[in-house]
């Protein structure tokens, strides 16, 4: 079996030739290819180039590992070892030249994510963690801020496509900033979960991340110290995710659920 180890190493390597790549596309013209949920959920051209890049490095070295990218390249494979992409998460942000948008590869074996790497591409700022071998920035260990009081952490989070969802995170949104330092809406929900990781934000959550969007960026923020679920006990997923220094996750969960536990 390839140790975790060894399977970072190629993701780094993947991550930061896809990186390289779609800062050098966006020297041109980017314009949307398609789109997905609703006509803010946008794809661009430089997005399926990058996962093809990914894909097919990833692939010619393990050809039978399995692939999950989130647009849509997915490869089952016979070894238990599978890929989890985000070929450029901040897509909006590359439109826009905003120069906040990461690639994001996690690697699971057996359904186990032991390996991550967010790499922030305009910065070049590489993260990385590998489950039980702590997390890192550019090679430098890092972890969680260590706050402990609510009223001073300073929370990120993101918002969905869907303009319903989006009106009730706006309400849930009200309920919380008067009861913590101030909120960050970043645009990358990787980048918010690295940002935990490094002690840049006390606390993220966000419902509607997809399993690429957080793969990488969960156990780096849990292997830097945080503490990494979604509600009421229930793992991380597409329902919620939080990750927070450990003496706010329950705090933070319990006045995100008296919101509306439903909504929220």
């Amino acid at each position: 079996m390839t140790s975790p180890d060894e399977l970072l190493k190629l993701a780094v390597d993947v991550a930061e030739e896809a990186a390289r790549l779609i800062v050098e596309r966006r020297r041109g013209d980017i314009t949307v290819a398609d789109t997905k949920s609703t006509i803010t959920d946008v794809v661009t051209a430089v997005d399926r180039e990058s996962e093809e890049l990914i894909r097919a490095r990833v692939l010619k070295a393990r050809p039978d590992d399995s692939f999950l990218g989130e647009e849509g390249d997915d490869v089952v494979g016979t070894s238990g070892v599978r890929w989890v992409v985000d070929p450029i998460d901040g897509t909006v942000n590359y439109l826009y030249d905003i120069p906040t948008y990461a690639v994001s590869i996690a690697v699971e074996v057996d359904g186990r994510t032991v390996a991550g790497v967010v790499v922030d591409a305009p910065k070049g700022e590489v993260f990385t963690a590998t489950l039980g071998g702590g997390a890192f920035s550019d090679g430098r260990p890092i972890r969680v801020s260590g706050e402990t009081d609510l009223a001073k952490a300073l929370v990120g989070t993101g918002f969905g496509y869907d303009p319903a969802r989006r009106q009730v995170q706006a309400e849930v949104i009200q309920q919380l900033i008067t009861k913590v330092r101030d909120i960050r809406r970043i645009g990358v929900g990787a980048i918010d979960l690295c940002y935990v990781a490094c002690g840049r934000l006390d606390v993220v959550f966000e419902r509607g991340l997809n399993p690429w969007d957080y793969g990488a960026g969960a156990l780096i923020a849990s292997e830097a110290g945080a503490r990494v679920g979604g509600l009421h006990g229930a793992p991380v997923s597409p329902e919620m995710s939080i990750a927070a220094s450990p003496a706010l996750f329950e705090p933070f969960h319990d006045l995100l659920t008296a919101t509306d536990p439903l909504r929220a």
